[in-house]
């Protein structure tokens, strides 16, 4: 492994328990692009044309002021929906341009993230879902499917919840319900949200304990990138904790009840997850009608990128 800073050398001894040696090689490359807000480009062989890889990053007038964005593909527009700390680096190419195939799918930045504007504070999971619904106004999309991966699960509800003529269907990956009866994560979980410089730890648990394949394949995805930055600033990332606690306490109309999302939605977790656990997801199953449910036994955050081929396929049936 390349040498590292005595602050990323420190970052990789605190990664969670069960993974092994080889896990520290990806993550160093990760952190390393992290810690420098930018880093090259995987060494692979370049990117199809059409890739997400290659889409430019565009801005338009939207949001809290403009918000950055990619668009790859042709067909009725899938917008995907970020999480907690990450950004629109944080979707594996692989996964996107696979959805791409045979729809639009646009990927965008969360407030306060590179070329999105960062409104005043308080940041709120509403006043992002309003952003997703600006963005779709500036881009011209009338009806749009969307797929919200943990704090994005929120604001995709949040969006359905306040626009519902603009949301068709909706898909809700390893996220929590707004009606206050959300399950909490982890202690140890809570520490690492807690702790933005501990970027290893956020990685590790994605996956399951072990599970080195999974990780390895995630990290040179979303390495890939031209310039890639996966992590939002420390002060958004703050913000957002901010922001998903309130929803999580059910302080946000738009959260509930959740008897009145009447869409189509789909929802995916995994058994092992520590930062949103499962049980999440069989209260969202039960609670908005006809929804349907997919929760894998030995996954856990990223179970979609750990059953990439199987629950992209459910999703590609899903919306149809």
């Amino acid at each position: 492994m390349r040498r590292t800073c005595p602050a990323l050398r420190k970052a990789l001894d605190t990664r969670p328990r069960g993974y092994s040696r080889a896990v520290r090689a990806p993550l160093a490359l990760l952190l390393t692009a992290v810690l420098a807000l930018g880093g090259a480009a995987a060494a692979d062989a370049a990117p199809a044309a059409g890739s997400v890889v290659t889409a430019p990053i565009r801005t338009v007038h939207a949001g809290q002021g403009t918000i950055g964005y990619r668009s790859v593909g042709h067909g009725r527009p899938l917008v995907l929906i970020m999480g907690l700390s990450g950004t629109m680096d944080s979707w594996p190419p692989a996964w996107i341009d696979a959805l791409a195939r045979h729809r639009r799918v646009i990927v965008y930045d969360n407030e306060g993230i590179r070329r999105t504007t960062l409104g005043s504070a308080p940041l709120t999971v509403p006043r992002m879902a309003r952003d997703v619904a600006s963005l779709a106004r500036a881009l011209h999309l009338r009806k749009i499917d969307v797929l919200g991966w943990s704090m994005g699960g929120m604001i995709a509800q949040s969006l359905a919840h306040s626009f519902p003529r603009l949301v068709r269907r909706m898909v809700l990956c390893a996220t929590a319900p707004g009606d206050g009866e959300a399950t909490f994560p982890s202690a140890d979980a809570a520490k690492i949200l807690t702790d933005p410089t501990n970027q290893s730890a956020l990685l590790g648990v994605l996956f399951p304990p072990g599970n080195t394949a999974a990780l390895d394949a995630f990290v040179a995805g979303i390495t890939a990138y031209p310039t890639a930055t996966p992590m939002a600033p420390a002060a958004v990332m703050a913000q957002q904790l901010t922001a998903s606690t309130a929803w999580l306490l059910g302080k946000e109309a738009s959260g509930r009840p959740l008897r009145a999302l009447r869409l189509p939605v789909l929802v995916g977790a995994g058994a092992l997850d520590q930062l949103l656990p499962a049980a999440n997801a069989r209260h969202l199953a039960d609670s908005i009608p006809g929804a349907r449910r997919k929760i894998y036994a030995d996954a856990a955050h990223g179970f979609l990128f750990q059953h990439t081929t199987d629950f992209r396929r459910r999703v590609e049936r899903f919306l149809g």
